[in-house]
């Protein structure tokens, strides 16, 4: 949901693809895999027209991998997080989307220390750990490779700084950093996907100011 936000990874996709396709948010803050399964299919319905469909992400783990007896709303068991990520990557399939065309991403991993303080400022105790989250993004990789699409394993990538906190705002959430992170990896994913898609109508200058619409029609 927060990916349009400034310095957001969605509006840097968008800003780098105007006019070649429209990037689409339908992020929900708070959603975990067994909503977003539910309500996948108003999202991109039957009648998609599938074939200009470029790509699609699917982003979940964070609030999945909470844990059960602190925060049992948001939590879903591992097992039926990767059933669900399998669930939804069938239904893209079955409205012509094929898994070639679909990126899963991993949750980020969690600064604990960080977000106990957020917690803690609202009465509650730490309801996440990074090593829970980890299992969570192992899945996700899983089932990417059960299922034969791409995957942007963020958990793994970021510990890669020893100090991943700069990536992460409150210890969980993506800072500007972090977006821009998200950003850099995603975008080496896409780029052989989109590289492709020309550009929508002519540059300015190439179009006929005697004759626009020679150019435009």
């Amino acid at each position: 949901q927060f990916s349009f936000q400034e310095n957001g990874w969605g509006a840097f996709l968008a800003d780098r693809l105007v006019r070649k396709c429209d990037v689409v948010n339908r992020g929900f803050s708070g959603y975990n895999t067994k909503w977003a399964k539910l309500i996948l299919p108003r999202l991109i319905s039957k009648n998609a027209d599938a074939e200009n469909i470029v790509a699609v992400t699917i982003f979940f783990g964070a609030n999945d991998s909470a844990l059960k007896d602190l925060n049992p709303k948001q939590h879903v068991p591992l097992e039926e997080y990767a059933a669900n990520l399998k669930s939804m990557i069938q239904y893209l399939k079955s409205v012509d989307i094929p898994e070639d065309r679909i990126i899963l991403i991993t949750p980020p991993p969690l600064q604990e220390s960080a977000w106990e303080k957020e917690c803690l400022a609202k009465g509650d105790k730490l309801n996440r750990r990074n090593a829970t989250t980890g299992e969570y993004a192992k899945a996700c990789v899983q089932v990417a490779g059960d299922c034969g699409t791409d995957v942007l394993d963020l958990w793994t990538l970021m510990q890669k700084n020893e100090d991943f906190s700069s990536y992460l705002s409150d210890g969980l959430h993506l800072s500007t950093k972090g977006n821009s992170f998200v950003a850099a990896q995603l975008w080496s994913c896409l780029e052989k996907k989109l590289s492709a898609l020309p550009l929508l109508f002519p540059y300015w200058r190439e179009v006929d100011h005697m004759n626009p619409e020679a150019s435009l029609l």
